[in-house]
């Protein structure tokens, strides 16, 4: 569990790092290199998700490769928004830490205990600025915050 006190927000306390795939930690279908190093960081207070409806089909190889313990959910892409809004909500809501990039995103970000929505190279969906507490340049920056919460306490604190 990552225990987090913010001054004038409130106590997150985090189980779960549930992720995007494609346009998060992955770009066109293979994971971003320079998140290995916080993943493992996280994985030792969190469990790590990633859901996806794996449009490259790579996903699976991807996270096995890894050797992270990282457990893949995914769903047929017609379905995703839905899909990923109820494994959160099965996983329970307040202890989910949930990032994402695209429009099948905001369901999940709406109801997450944090929300971080991320602008890399693939864009990020716009209404996901008015849905998500936090706003990262990349899913490293993203994955920082919670490896160093000084940073996210300066951003969220009231």
């Amino acid at each position: 569990m990552l225990k987090i006190d913010i001054p004038g927000y409130g106590k997150l306390e985090l189980t779960h790092l549930v992720m995007d795939y494609n346009g998060t930690i992955a770009r066109d279908g293979k994971i971003l290199p320079e998140l290995l190093e916080p993943l493992a960081a996280l994985a030792k207070d969190l469990r790590l998700f990633v859901l996806t409806a794996d449009t490259h089909g790579t996903a699976a190889a991807e996270c096995g490769a890894t050797g992270l313990p990282i457990q893949i959910m995914t769903f047929p892409s017609d379905k995703a928004a839905a899909s990923k809004l109820e494994i959160i909500r099965g996983l329970g809501t307040e202890g989910v830490c949930a990032v994402g990039n695209g429009r099948n995103d905001l369901p999940m970000l709406s109801e997450a205990g944090l929300s971080i929505a991320v602008c890399g190279p693939e864009g990020c969906y716009g209404k996901l600025a008015g849905t998500a507490e936090v706003l990262c340049g990349s899913m490293e920056d993203a994955l920082l915050l919670l490896t160093r919460p000084e940073r996210l306490i300066a951003t969220l604190r009231g």
